[in-house]
């Protein structure tokens, strides 16, 4: 589950496995490692990739399918405003 969803999230943001690599401070090698189930991240890391693709450990891990939307820093306004947006994408 974990190397798919690395690459899941790597391919919803348009980067090739050298881009993420970069990102993360490994080499794209490690990153095809990841993807390929060669070899897991170390937990220090998993935490990284899950901050950096705002989500969380249990999402990485196929714990829990709920995906999250960081809205620290704004205000209320905006917080309903992009519920109601995800609301509308729901409803097609």
């Amino acid at each position: 589950m974990l190397s798919a969803r690395i690459k899941e999230l790597r391919l919803s943001r348009n980067m090739n496995q050298v881009q993420l690599a970069k990102e993360l401070n490994v080499t794209k090698q490690t990153v095809s490692n990841w993807e390929n189930d060669n070899i897991q991240p170390s937990v220090n890391v998993l935490i990284k990739i899950a901050d950096y693709f705002g989500v969380t450990t249990d999402y990485m891990l196929g714990r829990s399918s709920a995906r999250t939307i960081d809205a620290e820093g704004l205000t209320d306004r905006q917080i309903a405003h992009i519920r109601f947006i995800i609301e509308d994408i729901l409803s097609d």
